[in-house]
């Protein structure tokens, strides 16, 4: 049990996905103008994402390793279809809203990701929780960022005006710019956090390398291979 709260919690702050893995940006960036939009994208990514990681987790011994990737998108395919019917019965405004984003959820990197990376090497409710988890750190993380550019690009919340008839928009905020501002702004108050906490601790973080991101080890191993590389050539050049 405490293996799959791990599981579950990692998608919600230690691997977040859009501002610590700094995956999905392209949904992050083009839907969030609306809380409401990034709140939308985020349920139809925790729906794709713990339903193919549950069902590639099935399969995972059966299929073959040459064709997986191709595998792993027919499922993915399979649930956005579904995803995309459902929006167009229950919530059609939202669905013209999102647009082509929709099936894009296809070949988001966060799905392709956890299916290589987790569900096609371990159990089933291992990689519901570890599907979960990240569709809802996904979907807050939209969301939070959809609230801080409705809020200020149009004065409003969810649709519920939040200053009064006065308040003059800054509409950059809801415009592409604003996206790639607020988002920048984000990463770097995350990685601002870090640094404290790190220090509370009495850790020394390296700013090249240690943004939060679980691929920052063999970011670091790659560089002490490329300088001993690089400490081999010039002993070989001396010699």
């Amino acid at each position: 049990m405490a293996s799959l709260m791990q599981e579950f919690t990692k998608g919600l702050w230690k691997e977040l996905p859009p501002f610590r893995l700094v995956l999905g940006l392209c949904p992050t960036l083009a839907v969030t103008n609306t809380a409401n939009n990034g709140l939308g994208m985020g349920a139809a990514v925790i729906f794709v994402l713990a339903l193919s990681n549950v069902i590639i987790s099935l399969v995972r011994n059966i299929i073959p390793k040459k064709v997986r990737i191709a595998c792993f998108i027919a499922i993915a395919a399979s649930l956005v279809v579904a995803v995309e019917m459902l929006m167009q019965a229950f919530a059609y405004p939202l669905y013209e809203q999102l647009g082509i984003f929709v099936p894009l959820i296809v070949v988001n990197c966060i799905i392709l990701g956890r299916a290589e990376a987790f569900a096609a090497k371990n159990g089933p409710m291992a990689s519901l929780a570890d599907g979960l988890g990240m569709g809802i750190g996904f979907t807050f993380s939209l969301t939070f960022l959809g609230a801080i550019r409705e809020s200020f690009g149009a004065g409003t919340l969810f649709g519920v005006s939040l200053f009064g008839s006065g308040y003059e928009p800054f509409t950059f905020m809801v415009q592409a710019p604003g996206a790639f501002v607020c988002l920048g702004l984000i990463l770097a108050g995350m990685n601002y956090l870090n640094i404290w906490q790190a220090k509370r601790k009495g850790v020394e973080l390296d700013p090249n390398f240690d943004a939060g991101c679980s691929g920052c080890g063999a970011c670091k191993a790659m560089d002490k291979l490329a300088a001993q590389k690089k400490l081999e050539r010039l002993e070989t050049a001396k010699g």
